[in-house]
């Protein structure tokens, strides 16, 4: 029998927009957030609220960014996060919100305006990871679901021609229908699970002086493919209201993906 996630009820029929936190405004994130804004757009044209999202990242646009992340010559300078927010605001009429600052690392630090109902981490860092982890599955979840009550987390990962995107649940366990033509699951591995952490090392990620030396530690295509792919796995869950793959592995030398069965 067939294995299937179903979405939590309270994204599909939600009282208000699903709060998503973008975690990182980069490579990746940058190409997420596009991702998102459409997703965005066609899910209130299909009747539901859509999405409110909130951006975070400290760092400044670099020439270095041009061409590999969703960034030009008149950005250079500014915050990453406030500027693709502006950009998204601007252009598709949202209101959509960015904090030029890391995001909370322990929880006492963590405020209600903090959480949401998605998290997308889009870093380049382990420990940033592992933090992140050690506050959603702190938070005390409730029957009663509101924008801040954390369900699920989204991580992408990526060297620099291969990359994952996983999506794991962050309560213990997502309320599943009964069904007789599907084996439900519940709970989704997060990828602090998945990936053993404690045993990899963290490598360079320090920024880079020229577009070219970037292109050296990530391929020019490997984050927006990743990207697509990784949301496409969002829109499925609000779409069908299920999944089969929870995540996929991603190589872009040999043009292989390989889908993370539920």
């Amino acid at each position: 029998m067939k294995r299937v996630h179903y979405t939590d009820s309270y994204l599909i029929n939600p009282q208000h927009p699903v709060t998503v936190n973008l975690i990182g405004a980069g490579g990746t994130g940058s190409q997420v957030l596009t991702c998102l804004a459409r997703l965005d757009i066609t899910l209130r044209a299909l009747g539901h609220p859509g999405l409110f999202v909130t951006l975070y990242d400290p760092d400044i646009v670099t020439e270095s960014n041009i061409g590999r992340q969703l960034f030009s010559l008149s950005d250079v300078g500014l915050n990453k996060a406030q500027c693709l927010i502006t950009r998204i605001n601007n252009f598709f009429g949202n209101d959509w919100k960015a904090f030029p600052d890391i995001y909370p690392v322990i929880l006492k630090d963590t405020r209600r305006d903090n959480l949401a109902n998605i998290t997308i981490t889009c870093t380049d860092n382990i420990k940033s990871r592992l933090n992140l982890w050690n506050i959603l599955k702190a938070v005390p979840i409730s029957e009663y679901k509101s924008y801040d009550t954390p369900l699920y987390w989204m991580d992408f990962g990526n060297t620099q021609a291969s990359g994952q995107v996983v999506m794991g649940t962050i309560p213990k366990k997502i309320k599943q229908p009964e069904s007789g033509l599907y084996e439900t699951v519940a709970s989704l591995k997060v990828v602090t699970r998945l990936v053993k952490y404690a045993r990899v090392k963290e490598s360079d990620s320090g920024p880079s002086c020229s577009l070219a030396e970037a292109l050296e530690k990530q391929d020019l295509f490997i984050n927006s493919t990743l990207a697509q792919l990784g949301c496409n796995i969002l829109w499925k869950m609000f779409r069908h209201g299920m999944i089969e793959h929870h995540g996929l592995y991603l190589n872009l030398e040999t043009m292989k993906v390989n889908p993370i069965p539920i």
